[in-house]
């Protein structure tokens, strides 16, 4: 018997709406709770499994447990591939792919290993603080570099969680940082899920030092494309090597264009874009695929540089394949997994 697993959360707009395409396939989904999952270890008990790994829920604001949250994360990927090496278990997406796509920093290398444009990475010239990254070190390795702006990222983390943005002019020492991230007298460094501007150095630089020991990756700031005044950035969501959905995110106020701080979706027919340049874009995609076996479904960001207009990857997720403007709509990301799903309760064993 073949049985279809969300590894995921009852009341999450992944499982509602993955739940909702299944039914209209005609399909069945078996639900297993994360709290279930982290207590138990066990899967329901069928031949074969199909398991689909939607993330945990996080409710912690603190930045300072991101890596411990992480950490968890991982021991718990950790532990359902070690599951399917007893069990007849497919994944949608392969747990140490999930694992790897949360490393920004391993993921990056690897995409860049692979010969496909990526937004550089900066790598620090001097390491001798025990590998540690400080304030003095990156306004010494901008300066050297003669590169005034720069995107801060942890390595582990997800919805803009801790990722800043400086621009610095060496000249003057004029400074500006664009972060979600602030520090609280009580809880320390914190994720406010709302985008702050910084202009002076006395607020900048304490919590630019708590950023950057969360464990960080530099990267050239690019100018983004404009349309109407906004800078905005793609995302795609790939599966199965196809482009299920492509969405511009448009940012007035800053550099950083997740959605949920406030920015502006819009349709991707509505930057009138060439038709050349959407199949660039498609063809990255699939090449961003290719390089990790065992990833059915991604979220790709991507940047189109002022002015040329040249595809950059910013960053992919193995779970980024919640996007609102299509769940309201259509639904097609999930209805494609609902046939990927079927089609795999129809193979023959």
């Amino acid at each position: 018997m073949r049985q279809a697993v969300i590894l995921g959360s009852s009341d999450t707009k992944r499982t509602i709406y993955l739940e909702k395409a299944a039914a209209q396939e005609g399909v069945s989904v078996t639900l297993v709770d994360w709290q279930e999952w982290e207590t138990y270890h066990e899967l329901p008990d069928a031949e074969e499994l199909l398991v689909k790994i939607d993330p945990p829920r996080w409710t912690s604001c603190s930045l300072e447990k991101l890596n411990q949250l992480a950490d968890g994360y991982m021991h718990e990927l950790e532990q359902l591939s070690r599951l399917a090496r007893c069990r007849a278990v497919t994944f949608l997406n392969e747990p140490s792919v999930i694992a790897g796509l949360l490393d920004k920093r391993a993921c990056k290398e690897r995409l860049q290993q692979a010969g496909l444009p990526v937004t550089e990475t900066i790598r620090l010239s001097d390491c001798s603080n025990d590998g540690k990254l400080t304030v003095e070190m990156l306004l010494e390795e901008m300066r050297r570099l003669r590169v005034h702006q720069v995107f801060i990222k942890p390595v582990m983390g997800s919805g803009a969680a801790g990722v800043s943005a400086l621009r610095w002019n060496a000249r003057t020492g004029q400074m500006a940082l664009y972060t979600c991230a602030m520090l609280n007298a009580d809880a320390g460094l914190i994720n406010t899920k709302c985008l702050h501007r910084f202009s002076k150095a006395k607020d900048i630089l304490p919590l630019l030092r708590e950023i950057l020991g969360l464990d960080c990756i530099i990267e050239r700031w690019y100018p983004k494309a404009v349309y109407q005044g906004c800078s905005y950035d793609l995302r795609a969501v790939v599966q199965e090597g196809k482009v299920d959905f492509l969405l511009a995110r448009l940012s007035k106020g800053g550099p950083i264009t997740n959605l949920h701080l406030n920015n502006h979706p819009l349709e991707i027919t509505a930057l009138g874009l060439s038709e050349q340049l959407l199949e660039d874009i498609a063809i990255l995609c699939r090449d961003c695929m290719k390089v990790y076996p065992g990833l059915r479904s991604a979220g790709i960001d991507i940047l189109l540089e002022k002015g040329h207009m040249r595809p950059r990857i910013i960053e992919m997720n193995a779970q980024g394949d919640l996007i609102y403007q299509d769940i309201y709509h259509e639904n097609v990301i999930y209805s494609h997994q609902a046939r990927m799903i079927k089609n795999w309760l129809q193979m023959e064993a």
